[in-house]
């Protein structure tokens, strides 16, 4: 009998050290993996830190490029960055409606079938590249009347839209459905709950999903190749003629010879990744936010 319960005991230790191994193993292969993720992060940060940030200064962001290449020295991405406003905040303004009201409508009102259906659209849209994107806006729409800024704000906006749409879904999902429940029983209609209750509970998750998708469609270059590529260099806020942005600024100076814009190049690259790290500081504040008011301020 002793020796039974020696030997069960002697399993239930070793079972006990084996699982604590595996466990320091699979901590150590997750924690190599995120500083890999960091350190990789930092090299690309610090690398185009290094290369660019000799081009930032007043200059830089109030003057337009230099004609013919002279004096790039004192030029600089000003109309760049005003086309890059228009089109982004065309994209925005056309994505946000119709991708929050398509998670509302799928969340909330769509039967069990059509959601499904829907949600597998929207994501295997989430995975059409931007180039497939790019070429389909130009050949229905670009194709034989011209480009312009609102045609690539189109094309981001396509882009947008399932990363608005789902993002917009997992949120409306985290809230609890005892609220719904609770007024609908106190006679509210469902519309009245959704806007009432639902929203207000998740319009911090919502505003994270729009910035981040926001942040992402800054920095495509494909679409805007097709749709507004032909620009000029005036600074100019019109969306129906095609104007320059930070990509395409990116995109066409990294190719030249002289180092100065290939200097530039690099500044405009840290410029978007800036952009891209305040949207991503103020998207996780939002989604911090709206966690603490889905768990009760937990």
């Amino acid at each position: 009998m002793s020796d039974h319960v020696l030997t069960a005991k002697s399993l239930t230790s070793e079972h006990r050290t084996r699982r604590r191994i595996v466990n320091w193993v699979v901590e150590g292969v997750a924690t190599l993996a995120a500083l890999t993720a960091v350190a990789l992060l930092l090299i690309v940060v610090g690398s185009v830190a290094k290369r660019g940030l000799g081009a930032i200064n007043l200059d830089f962001f109030t003057k337009t490029p230099s004609l013919l290449g002279f004096d790039v020295a004192s030029s600089g991405i000003a109309n760049a960055i005003v086309g890059t406003f228009v089109i982004v905040g065309l994209a925005v303004s056309m994505a946000l409606p119709i991708g929050i009201l398509a998670a509302i409508y799928l969340n909330e009102f769509a039967p069990r079938r059509v959601q499904s259906v829907m949600t597998v659209a929207f994501d295997v849209l989430n995975g059409v590249p931007a180039i497939v994107v790019g070429i389909f806006v130009f050949v229905f729409i670009v194709s034989g009347h011209g480009q312009a800024a609102w045609k690539g704000s189109f094309a981001l906006a396509i882009l947008m839209l399932p990363l608005v749409t789902r993002s917009t879904q997992e949120v409306l999902a985290l809230v609890p459905s005892s609220m719904r429940e609770a007024s609908l029983a106190l006679g509210a209609p469902r519309w009245r709950t959704t806007l009432s209750v639902v929203l207000p509970m998740a319009v911090g998750g919502i505003i994270t999903g729009a910035t981040l998708a926001t942040a992402r469609v800054a920095g495509e270059t494909a679409p805007l190749l097709f749709t507004s590529a032909l620009a000029g260099n005036a600074v100019s806020w019109q969306p129906d003629e095609p104007l320059s942005s930070i990509p395409m600024f990116i995109f066409t100076s990294a190719e030249q010879a002289d180092p100065a814009l290939q200097e530039q190049a690099w500044g405009a690259a840290l410029v978007l990744i800036a952009f891209v790290l305040v949207a991503s500081m103020v998207a996780r504040a939002f989604g911090l936010r709206s966690r603490r008011r889905l768990t009760g301020g937990r």
